[in-house]
């Protein structure tokens, strides 16, 4: 997990077992292959994934939930950029991968459904969708530097232009 939190999106069970300081021999006894080892990686950063948003949204408006739900998706994004960009390098040879992005493209989906108004139309929800996925975080945190509070920001001020009539 160091290793993808110190940008290395793809270490080989050469990095791992260096960085554990036991030889190859040792990962494979532990993992059965490198998908194992990607199994275990996920079960932990799901777990911190959970324990962020288990917790209601605080609001009584869909105003002043979805302004929480920005919140909460920077905080989010920001605890698994470092995984999600190695999940995303990784993928196309990851069943495990494959299936969990999917699973947490669902449950963003159905969480950011669960706080719009009804009658948003299908393209103002996609497009809310593109804005606040992970993906997006990633881009404006990496290709465009910037801080997490300006992605914050710059996340939300997208997300109200695009609701700007409601």
């Amino acid at each position: 997990m160091r290793l993808v939190e110190e940008g290395d999106l793809e270490p080989g069970a050469e990095s791992v077992a260096e960085r554990a300081g036991v030889g190859l021999r040792s990962v494979f006894r532990h993992f059965k292959d490198m998908e194992s080892l990607r199994r275990e990686v996920n079960a932990v950063v799901e777990a911190r994934l959970w324990t962020m948003v288990e917790k209601p949204l605080p609001g009584t408006t869909w105003r002043e939930r979805l302004d929480a739900l920005l919140v909460r998706r920077a905080e989010v994004f920001e605890t698994v950029m470092p995984y999600r960009r190695a999940a995303n390098a990784q993928r196309h040879r990851s069943e495990l991968i494959q299936a969990k992005s999917a699973e947490l493209n669902r449950i963003l989906r159905a969480t950011l459904s669960g706080v719009l108004p009804a009658g948003v139309d299908g393209d103002t929800f996609d497009a809310l969708d593109l804005v606040m996925c992970a993906e997006s975080w990633i881009r404006m945190r990496t290709d465009q530097g910037l801080d997490p509070d300006r992605a914050r920001r710059v996340m939300a001020h997208a997300v109200w232009a695009l609701l700007a009539d409601r």
